[in-house]
């Protein structure tokens, strides 16, 4: 029988780990109320990663964006169904659930037919999941951050070889149909409306993963006003806001959720100086980077060591830069540059290089998201072992996460 108890205490461990490992540790949770061969939840605020999924490799490596769109669609906000979907290239009967913020949950169960069991305790715990990876994203940890990045500039690489590939046979299929030597005419024209169509749907993937990945600069700095304007209600001081300009780029995803997390960080600074009057918060849209303007008229109180500490992990793992500056009645100033594009770190390339056998194993098997108990057992040592092996990776890289090291691997082909 099903134990209720043991499921909520479960998902402490749900909720305890690295999120792109969210669906695993979840799957089992669910495994014995709710048995399932595949698990997804699609979240489109986890830019990097909007798919997590856990089961059958037969099912979630075929599952699409555009099929996830589909169940999305059909279920209300707060809503649950079984209902009969198409999921990783198939008609399934699946069990689906809508969170109220927004996120998905589909399992495809054992066996067909059964309807969803205990709707409203799964909607419940995966409440409770949904929450927890929005609010994993909102704070942009430097693990989240790196992960995210590595993940998004992958996905890019692979969509950029598979446009090209597929772009290139394609034309050549076009020209090869279209030439007065073929006879068949008939075949012909078939053959070549197919082929542009084909060739229409693969050069749409970039503008899809675009999507997926950006965001407005001016509908992101318009999140962050309502959120500090929410968090200052009964404050005093007058806040002055100057967003982008509307001609500006685009911000990746993680650039965008970054930029929100530090500059209510810095906000939260500000506002604890005493006799705060007037805040200015502003974000500037360069071509190549985006930089966030704090600054007070008269304090000039602000803890700058301590704003440093919070911000530093964040700001280096994206491979931005922070100016801090207060002077005492006449005010306090921050400024963060945040680059819009992932700079080839060769540096990082050194570093790689200064491991050991031993250290670039273990690193390895860290890109590849497995923790240090999993490692230890393929690696036949004790667990003891490789975390003094992970010491000296990080050491070595001059990096203080796994994500950050494990961002540093992939971005060299290490994984």
């Amino acid at each position: 029988m099903f134990d209720v108890e043991e499921a909520l205490t479960s998902l402490r461990t749900v909720i305890d780990g690295p999120l792109h490992e969210i669906a695993p540790r979840f799957s089992r949770a669910l495994a014995d109320g709710w048995p399932h061969t595949a698990l997804v939840i699609f979240t489109r605020e986890c830019t990097g990663r909007p798919r997590k999924v856990a089961g059958s490799s037969g099912v979630v490596d075929k599952i699409t964006i555009e099929e996830l769109d589909r169940i999305k669609a059909d279920i209300d906000l707060g809503g649950r169904s079984s209902i009969t979907a198409t999921l990783g290239g198939s008609e399934r009967r699946v069990w689906a659930l809508r969170d109220r913020i927004g996120t998905l949950l589909v399992l495809v169960p054992r066996g067909s037919g059964r309807q969803l069991p205990h709707p409203e305790l799964l909607a419940g715990l995966f409440g409770v999941v949904a929450t927890s990876i929005r609010q994993q994203v909102a704070q942009a940890s430097p693990d989240y951050l790196a992960e995210s990045r590595a993940a998004s500039s992958e996905r890019a690489r692979t969509i950029a070889e598979l446009v090209a590939t597929h772009e290139t046979a394609l034309v050549t299929i076009l020209s090869a149909l279209r030439s007065s030597g073929l006879d068949d005419h008939r075949a012909r024209i078939a053959a070549t409306e197919a082929a542009a169509s084909a060739l229409v749907a693969t050069r749409s993937v970039p503008q899809s993963d675009a999507a997926l990945s950006e965001e407005g600069a001016q509908s992101a700095f318009g999140e962050l006003r309502k959120e500090i304007r929410q968090t200052l209600r009964h404050h005093g001081a007058e806040v002055e806001f100057v967003a982008p300009a509307k001609e500006s780029r685009a911000l990746p995803g993680e650039i965008a959720y970054a930029a929100r997390a530090m500059t209510r960080t810095v906000v939260l600074a500000f506002t604890a100086q005493p006799e705060l009057t007037r805040l200015r918060i502003a974000w500037y849209c360069a071509e190549d980077s985006l930089r966030v303007d704090v600054r007070d008229d008269h304090s000039g109180a602000l803890d700058v060591t301590a704003l440093r500490r919070q911000l530093d992990g964040r700001a280096r793992t994206l491979g931005g830069s922070i100016e801090l500056e207060a002077t005492p009645g006449w005010g306090s100033r921050a400024v963060i540059d945040l680059p819009l594009e992932t700079v080839p770190d060769h540096a990082g390339e050194t570093r790689l290089a200064s491991l050991n056998r031993r250290e670039l194993d273990v690193l390895t098997l860290v890109a590849r998201g497995k923790r240090n108990k999993t490692i230890a057992a393929e690696l036949g040592v004790t667990e003891s072992t490789i975390k003094f092996h992970m010491g000296g990776v990080l050491k070595k890289l001059e990096v203080t996460t796994r994500g950050e090291a494990a961002a540093l691997a992939i971005a060299a082909g290490i994984s």
